[in-house]
């Protein structure tokens, strides 16, 4: 009996090792067609619902599982900006610090994936609802705040060169630069979190 017992909880890690790495490889691959195909340019950037499969994955996955989803990401969006594919304000900065680029688009990818899935688990301890919100709201705050931090300190001469201006630095980049960008894929996120929550709920039915 003991045998038999071992035998079935075996196979069920298995198959459940097996769902997981196939739900992150079909997540993987939807990140990678949605930031190849599906974003909108905007400005000097280009709007993303990559976000929304990495946010699925956080939730469904974890802080690993977001991470990991939040890396793709980045490395996507890495070959774009070497490749021009991702506005000219990027392509500069490949010029002005081609390494500390490339780590920026993977590390804010990487930690919106993280952080997302941080804190559907915290969250989710008093609301499985609550916690499926914050994560889709951290992740865009994360991946734009990342990404702010760095353009501010590590290419602030490019902004000042490209706002013709250094008073009120602060101000102006966030409204010029990131501000139609950032709101328009916050909002995304917040408004397909319902469908994000009927997606989990289909696939934890499946199980």
């Amino acid at each position: 009996m003991n045998t038999v017992t071992v035998t079935q909880n075996s196979g069920t890690k298995t198959r459940s090792k097996v769902q997981r790495m196939t739900t992150m490889a079909i997540l993987a691959a939807i990140v990678i067609v949605l930031q190849v195909a599906v974003s909108v340019p905007l400005g000097p950037f280009t709007i993303t619902l990559t976000l929304v499969p990495i946010i699925i994955g956080a939730i469904l996955d974890g802080p690993a599982g977001g991470a990991f989803l939040g890396t793709v990401f980045g490395i996507v969006v890495s070959i774009q900006v070497i490749t021009g594919a991702a506005g000219a304000f990027s392509t500069m900065m490949l010029e002005y610090q081609p390494v500390l680029t490339i780590l920026t688009c993977i590390l804010k990818g990487t930690c919106a994936g993280l952080v997302s899935g941080l804190f559907f688990r915290i969250f989710s301890r008093f609301k499985y609802y609550m916690g499926v919100l914050m994560a889709a709201i951290i992740a865009p705050i994360v991946n734009t705040g990342i990404f702010s931090v760095a353009a501010l300190t590590i290419f602030r001469s490019l902004i000042v060169s490209a706002l013709g201006t250094s008073q009120n630095l602060l101000g102006v980049f966030l409204t010029t630069f990131i501000g139609l960008n950032f709101l328009v894929e916050f909002s995304v996120n917040v408004a397909l979190t319902p469908v994000v929550i009927r997606i989990l709920k289909a696939v934890r039915k499946d199980k």
